[in-house]
């Protein structure tokens, strides 16, 4: 069994009316190559003739966004031409690469008639080969996501990578596999993951006992490479994201909205943004 590290609670970072928690980085952990963000939005229930989320027109280069939507809905639109409204169970996965501008709001019925609402957003690190690559964006519903059991009363979603002998819904530029398992009270799986490979493993809801560690609602646990098995028990009824992939082992420079390699190319991909280059936004 891999050895844990240390575990790593989300930090409170609402935006505007929307309860967010943020599991990576913060203060105790930057990132686990190659994945380097983790906003964990709600779960909250909103009001009828809401304002829905809050992600206006926004720029990103050089990394990629996936977006699981556990409750609610997200309209996804960009400026290279793509738009969808993905529901509850469906997933989003935007390439940034090179840039473009997109928008993360709530459908018109959503805000019409309100409801629950829980988001979890992860950014993945490109490796620098792709890093100024053609954007592109895959918006899958609950139904066109591979689902499979793991064992008895656990079952995975399977966005990417091999699960089990089930091959996820996304064909990713790197290695990347990712999946939020479903654990009832009491369930248990051994995963084999190969030693060399970086693990992130936040627990979205419930509790549950990995290598011997107890991991609640809300922590990221992070794991040494001395290891290829996670053990895994639910405590009670509990939800994971859980993903790994080989390290990329590249300098990890982030300005804002964008992440590179070097500060010359964050300041590069702010003059490419202002001069235009990553495409025309029309709202």
């Amino acid at each position: 069994m891999r050895t844990v590290i240390q575990k790593h609670r989300a930090v409170s970072a609402p935006i505007a009316d929307l309860v967010t928690y943020r599991a990576i980085p913060t203060q105790s952990v930057e990132y686990i190559d190659p994945f380097l963000f983790l906003n964990h939005h709600g779960p909250q229930v909103y009001r009828a003739n809401n304002r829905g989320l809050p992600f206006g027109p926004h720029p990103h280069r050089g990394f990629e966004t996936v977006t699981f939507i556990l409750e609610g809905d997200i309209l996804h639109k960009d400026s290279s031409g793509h738009e969808s409204v993905i529901k509850a169970g469906g997933i989003q996965w935007m390439t940034a690469g090179a840039g473009l501008i997109h928008a993360e709001v709530s459908s018109d019925e959503f805000k019409k008639t309100g409801g629950p609402l829980e988001i979890l957003q992860l950014w993945v690190n490109l490796p620098a080969k792709f890093k100024l690559i053609e954007p592109r964006y895959i918006g899958l519903q609950a139904n066109e996501i591979p689902v499979t059991e793991l064992a008895a009363g656990v079952t995975a979603h399977a966005v990417s990578g091999n699960w089990s002998g089930t091959a996820g819904a996304v064909q990713p530029l790197a290695d990347v596999a990712l999946a939020w398992l479903d654990l009832a009270a009491g369930a248990a799986v051994t995963l084999p993951i190969a030693a060399s490979r970086s693990v992130f493993f936040y627990v979205v809801s419930g509790s549950v006992r990995v290598n011997g560690t107890e991991a609640f609602a809300r922590e990221l646990v992070e794991f040494t490479y001395d290891g290829d098995e996670l053990v895994i028990k639910a405590l009670a009824t509990s939800v994971l994201l859980l993903g790994h992939a080989e390290p990329f082992g590249e300098p990890v420079v982030s300005g804002g909205p964008f992440v590179m390699n070097t500060e010359a190319e964050i300041e590069q991909a702010y003059t490419d943004y202002q001069q235009g280059k990553f495409g025309t936004w029309n709202g």
